[in-house]
């Protein structure tokens, strides 16, 4: 069954709300403080913009006719989360918030522009049609908030 596109967009734009309603107000020193777990608030960011790339990828895909591209084990998962922040770690915070705007935009786009078959979220992998992969972080970047006293 077909997401509804709406509700599927506003979804997505409520979790960018709460993010940036976490981050807001941090200096540039506290956003880029490796203490939560070992990450800064931008290294969540560079983390959370890929995801947000592959599944654009995903939906303008599978609205294409195409099956989906990302049928990945847990462990493979897994290795995408340490490999991502990884290869991306050094980026400025400019260009880190760029990344992370610029990716939600094309999801957002994406979904608008979705076919029916892009809105059936059984079409989809790994990179679900509708996740809340970043309320997680959200979740963490608050808690590190409360805990530093920010």
């Amino acid at each position: 069954m077909a997401e509804n596109r709406d509700e599927l967009l506003e979804h997505y734009r409520q979790m960018r709300r709460d993010l940036l309603d976490a981050i807001a107000g941090l200096t540039d020193a506290q956003m880029t403080e490796p203490t939560i777990d070992g990450w800064s608030v931008t290294d969540h960011l560079v983390h959370l913009a890929p995801w947000d790339d592959v599944r654009a990828d995903e939906v303008a895909r599978i609205s294409a006719g195409f099956d989906t591209a990302w049928r990945i084990t847990g462990a493979q998962d897994e290795a995408l989360n340490t490999i991502a922040p990884e290869a991306r770690a050094g980026l400025s915070l400019a260009q880190a918030r760029w990344e992370f705007e610029r990716s939600r935009q094309r999801l957002l786009d994406a979904i608008g522009a979705a076919t029916e078959a892009g809105l059936d979220a059984s079409r989809y992998g790994e990179a679900a049609l509708r996740s809340t992969h970043e309320a997680q972080h959200t979740g963490w970047i608050r808690r590190w908030r409360g805990e530093r006293g920010y």
